[in-house]
């Protein structure tokens, strides 16, 4: 008797948490492509873009719920990633810019904060630029615009990577998300691709930017923190934090080591302050 009240128990458990990803999980065609995005919370609107290799889940899970108490969050999947399958075109950053402005059109959000975190950080940078109009604030995290701007060596681990050196927990956190063994292959060699043929933005087209912007990175990140403060320095409106830890560390990515950490819910505090100020 208690086995069949453990699993009815299960049973009304995945029941909820079907019903909660209908309500949160959406697709949009944006340029032909299948787009998956979430709606969480009320307020303005607030565009969060994973990292490379990631999910909303693997790169926002510890601050989403945090940030939807005072933001509208929309959270996007891009080309190859997570529930957004890859389709027949390239991958550029250029490219995720203007899905995510055709999406925010067709949301009818005609002006939005705007949240990268690492590949995610370029493809904001690249929204500012294609789209200037549509950003109302930038949050920059280990976002990377000069090759330059990683450690020595950085871009020749793009030249013979092995899928099997992607980090269990963002292979995980895919799988989660697309069980398809071929998704998470397509993602692999399309993120390989546009890091190895990575081309410096301009600083005119960075100086071009408007919007207030605030930019994070950790102190031992895969982004130098020189990079971050040049980046900040050559923003006309921007403010900058050099927090403690490596690569996502301070928002609570899913590679971060230290799970009980206290530094996302004070990033998030920083971030939710900047966004009302």
């Amino acid at each position: 008797m208690k086995r069949i009240s453990i699993i009815v128990l299960l049973l009304i458990l995945t029941h909820f948490q079907m019903n909660a990803q209908q309500q949160t999980g959406h697709y949009a065609t944006v340029n032909g492509l299948k787009m998956y995005y979430e709606i969480h919370g009320s307020g303005a609107p607030l565009v969060l873009l994973h990292g490379g290799g990631s999910t909303i889940v693997s790169t926002y899970g510890t601050i989403l719920p945090e940030l939807s108490k005072t933001q509208q969050v929309i959270a996007i999947e891009l080309q190859a990633h997570g529930h957004t399958a890859d389709i027949d075109r390239p991958l550029s950053f250029e490219q995720d810019a203007d899905d995510v402005a055709a999406l925010l059109a067709q949301l009818h959000i005609a002006k939005a904060n705007i949240m990268g975190f690492s590949n995610g950080g370029t493809t904001a940078l690249q929204i500012a630029i294609r789209h200037p109009k549509l950003v109302n604030k930038l949050v920059l995290a280990s976002a990377l615009y000069k090759r330059n701007g990683t450690p020595p060596g950085f871009f020749d681990g793009f030249n013979n990577p092995t899928i099997d050196q992607v980090p269990p927990p963002l292979k995980e956190a895919f799988l989660a998300a697309n069980p398809d063994p071929k998704g998470f292959e397509a993602m692999f060699r399309r993120d390989v691709a546009r890091m190895k043929n990575f081309k410096d933005i301009s600083d005119e087209a960075i100086k071009s930017i408007q919007a207030p912007a605030l930019v994070i990175s950790g102190y031992t990140d895969a982004i130098l923190p020189e990079h971050s403060l040049l980046l900040g320095r050559t923003l006309p409106h921007a403010q900058v934090a050099i927090l403690p830890g490596g690569h996502g560390d301070y928002i609570g990515e899913v590679c971060a080591a230290d799970k009980q950490s206290k530094l996302p819910a004070l990033v998030t505090t920083m971030i939710i302050e900047f966004l009302k100020s």
